[in-house]
């Protein structure tokens, strides 16, 4: 048996495990092309569907099987909801008895297009739960997308889970934050040094506090922007590794709190580097639709948690000594996951699929 027949075979059994029942008719059917097409990410590393489609076994020809995978993501009754959304939820209620540190980001995808996600931390990396693409190039998005995105998130949090939302500064709106504070959430996002403040009735920008290098100053209880969204807490920090001072507005109490979950906010930035260069290659997807591009997504945003659930159980049940070295890690888990696949595959090995991860959410 070929290695893709091995890969496409282990995936197609594990996504049907969430649905309820032995699935049929057309949802078996395009479970079953999704299975193909994640298969057909990871044997390639790439976003086009005539490569994809050269790793995804079938009995017919390589051009049937990628126009096969067009018509899937062309196809309107394949949607979020039904094929990403029972395994985002999964993947939220294994890791919700401790905090939910969710991350949203832009980032340019395909043709023209840009997609905007979020993502709940995992040790160092961050797994994607929710996302849009829309037409333009790198930039800010409207607010208004922002909050859409929220609460499409919001709908599929565990109850009562402790939710901690980072932002850069395209994320600082008093609308966002208006809107996470009614969710019952903590927030921190960074925000421009222009903005302005009115503490104890004076008001001045947030470069006018004066940081210093090796400073962490907080101002607890000012208004923000001349709109006088407030009280919150504003952070000028300049840490030694930044080349100049950054400002920070949280509903938090305390300022180490506050900067502590925001250093995790980087971990976005591995999730687009894994599904780009050093992965599966999104930005070089064809593709210029953003419908199009946004089901396509749902396939690459499977590949890469199963890809993370491999480079996690690498770590936890020693198989990281055997793939790759015996004294130290120096491995990403999405790089551990494809070296195990690729061990798995070469000493014909059962393949274990899941989209559940095991373990602790955040680093120890």
């Amino acid at each position: 048996m070929s290695d893709n027949l091995k890969r496409l075979r282990a995936i197609r059994g594990a996504l049907k495990d969430l649905y309820p029942g032995e699935p049929k008719g057309n949802l078996v059917r395009h479970l079953h092309t999704l299975a193909a097409i994640i298969s057909g990410i990871i044997g390639s590393r790439s976003m086009n569907l005539p490569l994809i489609a050269g790793k995804a076994p079938d009995h017919c020809k390589v051009e049937s099987r990628a126009k096969r995978f067009s018509r899937w993501i062309n196809n309107e009754r394949i949607d979020f909801g039904l094929y990403f959304l029972p395994f985002a939820q999964a993947l939220l209620d294994g890791l919700s008895e401790q905090t939910l540190v969710l991350v949203m980001d832009g980032s340019t995808v395909g043709r023209g297009c840009i997609t905007l996600i979020i993502s709940v931390v995992y040790k160092k990396r961050a797994l994607p739960i929710a996302w849009l693409v829309v037409e333009g190039k790198k930039g800010h998005l409207p607010e208004e997308l922002h909050l859409e995105m929220l609460e499409k998130v919001y709908d599929i949090i565990p109850k009562n889970s402790s939710v901690v939302f980072l932002g850069d500064g395209e994320f600082d709106g008093i609308g966002l934050q208006d809107r996470i504070n009614s969710f019952g959430w903590e927030y921190v996002c960074h925000t421009a040094k222009n903005t302005r403040i009115c503490d104890e009735g004076y008001w001045l920008s947030l470069e006018e506090m004066g940081v210093q290098r090796g400073d962490k100053i907080g101002l607890p209880n000012v208004n923000f922007t001349l709109v006088g969204y407030g009280p919150v807490l504003v952070i000028g920090w300049w840490d030694a590794q930044y080349k100049e001072a950054i400002y920070l507005v949280t509903n938090m109490e305390l300022v180490e709190e506050a900067c502590c979950w925001y250093t995790k906010r980087f971990r976005i930035e591995t999730f687009f580097s894994d599904q780009k260069s050093r992965g599966f290659n999104l930005h070089k997807s064809h593709i210029s639709d953003p419908v199009r591009l946004s089901r396509l997504m749902i396939a690459a945003c499977l590949a890469y948690i199963w890809i993370i659930y491999l480079g996690a159980i690498a770590m936890t049940e020693g198989w990281a000594k055997i793939i790759h070295r015996t004294d130290r890690c120096d491995l990403s888990l999405f790089q551990l996951g494809l070296r195990l696949l690729e061990y798995f595959l070469n000493e014909n090995l059962s393949i274990p699929v899941n989209f559940r991860i095991p373990g602790r959410a955040l680093d120890s």
